[in-house]
């Protein structure tokens, strides 16, 4: 197993989730355990942001409720490849409900950030990507520097889907920029925001 190559990959985590994010307007965004919360809260944190906290392998399908729930809100999922493979399962059913608002990214850094950079399987044979087409995800793309960025970025924010994009990132030992830590402030936050209750 390769564990050098992701030090190597050209682009980094927190730029490509700040593009990803400028001028979202009103999607809604769930941001998957540790590193990808870190990266939207650094983005700016926001009402109709969504960060898990305690919930590895989880966000896809917190995306997908979210989704069928809100299907005229177009719903991003930003995740990691740590917690995918945890939820592998999850693209099937994703796939199988075929919602066309839904857009899964997951950072893909080849490394289990939260526990210490070691190397997940993406570093050595398992292709996200191929998963999440193979479970019949209609649009799914691989992203490995800047030349096919953009292109991916407008996929995730208005192609109709299920949409899933890989985005090979760099590993990194960043500064946390942590969203809000109580669960119940979030879930009542993302509720009114989502009700157009802001008092």
């Amino acid at each position: 197993m390769d564990v050098t190559r992701s030090e190597n990959f050209a682009l980094h985590r927190r730029d490509v989730v700040a593009a990803l994010l400028a001028d979202r307007g009103e999607m809604l965004v769930v941001a998957g355990l540790g590193a990808p919360a870190w990266d939207v809260a650094a983005a700016g944190d926001a009402a109709l942001d969504f960060p898990l906290w305690a919930a590895m392998g989880g966000a896809a399908m917190v995306g997908l409720g979210l989704a069928l729930a809100q299907p005229d809100r177009r719903v991003l999922v930003v995740t990691g490849d740590g917690e995918m493979l945890m939820g592998l399962g999850s693209l099937a059913t994703i796939a199988a409900r075929a919602p066309t608002n839904l857009a899964i990214c997951v950072l893909d850094n080849e490394r289990y950030g939260e526990t210490g950079m070691q190397a997940t399987h993406t570093a050595a044979a398992t292709d996200l990507t191929a998963v999440a087409a193979a479970c019949g995800v209609p649009v799914t793309a691989t992203v490995r520097d800047g030349t096919g960025l953009g292109a991916a970025i407008a996929q995730l924010r208005g192609a109709a889907g299920p949409v899933f994009v890989t985005i090979k990132v760099r590993a990194e030992d960043l500064a946390l920029v942590l969203p809000p830590r109580d669960p119940i402030h979030l879930k009542d936050r993302f509720r009114d925001a989502l009700s157009g209750d802001t008092a």
